[in-house]
């Protein structure tokens, strides 16, 4: 009886010790799909740095899908915008074991190897707003045709000082390609023979930093003091331009149109300093690229062309060619002046 009673004891000890190694195999609270502790998928976001409301707004929406799409949501953003930085952050999200990376790009070909090192991870990698280069990504999320926005902004400055003068552009980053893309079609619509009298004198770039943005603006003014208009696709350097326009008095003298938040912008739009600029809700460009996250991790899209989503509140988004890769489009940019920037200013 004492031996039987031994041999059974023996095997439930030998089965209890079995089970425990098969829990721990692997030595991760993940099972395998980048799931926590709680069992949620985790989704990261890198903008390109801090302190820009932008960049906030576009995080916000994408934390807002990503939470109600039952995930767990990572919001990051370096100090400085540049790849050096967001590098650092994606090999932090890489150890992670994160589910998918969203990134707004401070550089297209600097952030390559980090974002295939990524993938090879089993990562999902996506951009959006500023592209990274094909290679780096399965798809791109974009806030709008970037031919029409350039085109669009070219088209504004051109009514705003009377079809003749000199203009400059204040960008972000050299790097940024949303700006670049942007500021390549402005330039393509200024062939036009009806721009004979339009001279863009300087594309001058701000970094996305509202210092630097400023002395950039009272840069230009100072080296043409001709200058008519300043476009500025960028909400850090619209704000700066309109501030030094405001202070300098340069109210009807220097134009100023570009991409612009509202509720940043409405005091220059209130006092005619800006008669109007444009931008899409930069919230929802992160919405849609928290949707297009979980579409490639849990398989509902590839991010081939022809491939549809369905985006939670923004309804279905169809994938499109864009140059080497794809795209996912949000849609035209809106305009806001004197008529409706009171009603949006409080939104964002």
């Amino acid at each position: 009886m004492k031996k039987v009673l031994s041999v059974i004891i023996a095997t439930v000890m030998l089965m209890t010790l079995i089970a425990a190694c098969g829990s721990n195999s692997g030595g991760d609270s993940s099972n395998g799909k980048g799931e926590g502790a709680g069992g949620k998928q985790k989704y990261a976001i890198i903008f390109k740095n801090t302190g820009n409301p932008y960049g906030e707004k576009q995080m916000e929406g994408y934390k807002k899908a990503i939470e109600e799409l039952g995930y767990e949501a990572i919001l990051k953003a370096p100090d400085q915008p540049t790849a050096e930085a967001q590098i650092t952050m994606i090999d932090e999200l890489i150890s992670q074991k994160v589910n998918s990376i969203a990134i707004v790009g401070n550089d297209p070909d600097a952030l390559q190897p980090a974002l295939e090192k990524a993938m090879k991870a089993g990562i999902k990698v996506l951009s959006l707003d500023s592209a990274v280069n094909a290679k780096s990504r399965l798809v791109h999320v974009n806030q709008a045709d970037p031919e029409r926005i350039g085109r669009t902004l070219i088209q504004g400055v051109m009514e705003m000082i009377g079809g003749s003068g000199e203009i400059a552009i204040l960008s972000a980053t050299s790097q940024a390609t949303n700006q670049n893309a942007w500021i390549d079609w402005m330039k393509k619509e200024l062939e036009d023979p009806k721009y004979k009298d339009v001279k863009l004198v300087k594309v001058a770039y701000g970094d996305d930093l509202r210092d630097k943005s400023v002395s950039e603006t009272e840069a230009l003014l100072k080296s043409y003091p001709n200058l008519k208009g300043i476009i500025a696709p960028t909400t850090v350097g619209i704000a700066a331009a309109g501030k030094v326009i405001t202070d300098k008095g340069l109210k009807g003298k220097v134009q100023l149109t570009g991409l612009g938040l509202p509720s940043e912008m409405a005091e220059y739009i209130e006092t005619g300093v800006c008669q109007w600029m444009y931008l899409w809700n930069p919230i929802d460009v992160g919405y849609l690229a928290g949707y297009a996250a979980d579409g490639l991790v849990n398989g509902k899209i590839t991010g081939k062309v022809g491939e549809k989503l369905t985006a939670g509140t923004l309804g279905e988004k169809e994938i499109v060619q864009d140059g080497d890769g794809t795209q996912i489009m949000l849609g035209d940019p809106f305009k806001f002046d004197a008529s409706n920037i009171a009603e949006w200013k409080s939104v964002y």
